[in-house]
């Protein structure tokens, strides 16, 4: 089989582009870095060009298909819970996306795979600081408090979440001897968080709290 210079031509920006996203990726030490995702763009590249030399008709969108598959296994693999979050789901996102670039690149669609390219740069880089905007103004924690037991205690606390300008929604509580455990999701600004926070720490009922 003949390497075309369009062939070698994709595989060069498959690896460029790809190379960038991966850079950012690696920059902040996610699990799926630079050479992850330069790996991944090159691959789907290589499989749509291998897919419009040995299809016939329409079946040569069979291979291409099955990229679809084969990434869904490699994005579920970088995602996973800890504790009441779940991360990984942005890696796994980026995964996705580099397939689908590599997928326009390998089919010669240039000018889409460069506007692509851009999205995804103004999401990782630019929408980032939106996203932290959001996080500060806007925040849900989720609040474990244990205490020295005494009536009406979990209800003082509910009372200190809204002088600190935050809105408490109870979970569950229990008594365990002489402590008293409640749980709230609460949201709120990180300021007005960390206010209470602090009212937290010089409270001395307080034997322990998360969030």
């Amino acid at each position: 089989m003949e390497i075309l210079g369009e062939d070698v031509f994709k595989l060069l920006m498959a690896l460029l582009l790809g190379g960038l996203i991966g850079a950012e990726r690696e920059y902040h030490s996610k699990s799926a870095g630079f050479r992850t995702i330069i790996l991944i763009t090159l691959g789907s590249t290589i499989f749509t060009l291998i897919s419009y030399k040995l299809g016939d008709g329409n079946n040569g969108w069979r291979i291409t298909a099955n990229i679809v598959t084969g990434i869904g296994f490699l994005g579920a693999g970088v995602i996973f819970k800890e504790e009441n979050r779940v991360s990984g789901l942005t890696t796994a996102t980026i995964i996705w996306v580099a397939a689908a670039l590599g997928m326009c690149i390998g089919s010669g669609y240039f000018s889409l795979a460069f506007l692509t390219f851009a999205l995804i740069m103004i999401v990782l880089i630019v929408f980032k600081y939106v996203q932290l905007y959001i996080d500060r103004v806007h925040q849900i924690r989720k609040y474990k408090i244990i205490c020295i037991y005494k009536q009406k205690t979990l209800l003082e606390y509910e009372d200190a979440f809204r002088d600190c300008h935050l809105i408490p929604h109870r979970g569950k509580q229990s008594r365990i001897g002489e402590e008293m455990i409640g749980y709230w999701d609460v949201q709120g600004s990180a300021k007005n968080h960390e206010q209470f926070t602090k009212k937290l720490m010089d409270d001395p009922d307080v034997k322990g709290f998360d969030f």
